[in-house]
């Protein structure tokens, strides 16, 4: 979350600036691929929320992400999901998230500075969102979510040794890893060797799952088991 100006820079996290360069925001194209199973996403053997597992089916089975790759965060359990075009998993990691408990984002937050933004309106907003790859001023890679509201993912931010963000990843409990403005910050290595391959060259979707809300009030889901 962070201060944003037309043409100008942003802050994404606690004191990462970004450039507000033109955005790739077109639909890349990618081959039909079939599902890794018949209307479902494939999780392999690695464990996720019933609420992750009946959006990712409904990706797959509805055709939601138009075959191209996509994302979907947990912000129950902090936790991210990485996804081939078909809904083969790619990876998993830990997630930071923002501070606040909440479904959306203060409107207009994207243009105030961080210093402005009080601790309850530090949201990690739910909803559907085309994601790109793009660079912040230092050259550090990192993926638009929600670029109206300086909402990114990124490698996790170290700069601020109190702050304790890569212990927080470390832990076993989602329990202390709301600390950010907004942004979604993932361990580095995952970002490098998952997000960064799985996002170069093409677009893709982030769904951030809802903690208020329910996910059919969002996202217009179903239960594939149940049918449309």
């Amino acid at each position: 979350m962070g201060l944003i100006m037309k043409a100008s820079v942003r802050a994404v996290g606690l004191g990462l600036l970004i450039a507000s360069a033109a955005m790739p925001l077109a639909w890349a194209a990618s081959p039909v691929l079939p599902p890794a199973h018949a209307g479902r996403a494939n999780f392999e053997r690695e464990s996720a929320s019933p609420a992750t597992r009946q959006l990712a089916d409904w990706i797959v089975d509805s055709g939601n992400s138009r075959q191209l790759p996509f994302i979907i965060l947990d912000k129950v359990n902090a936790k991210v999901f990485v996804f081939h075009a078909n809904g083969q998993l790619r990876g998993a990691a830990p997630a930071l998230i923002g501070l606040a408990v909440g479904d959306d984002s203060v409107p207009g937050i994207g243009e105030r500075k961080l210093s402005d933004i009080r601790p309850e309106e530090r949201t990690t907003p739910a909803g559907r969102f085309v994601a790109a790859l793009d660079r912040n001023l230092q050259g550090k890679p990192m993926l638009w979510v929600d670029y109206a509201s300086a909402i990114s993912l990124h490698p996790v931010l170290t700069s601020h040794a109190e702050e304790r963000r890569a212990e927080r990843l470390a832990t076993p409990t989602p329990l202390d890893n709301r600390i950010s403005y907004g942004c979604i910050n993932v361990p580095a290595a995952f970002f490098a060797r998952v997000v960064s391959p799985t996002f170069t060259g093409t677009n893709g979707i982030v769904y951030v799952l809802p903690e208020v809300k329910s996910p059919k009030a969002v996202f217009g889901s179903y239960n594939v088991d149940e049918g449309a």
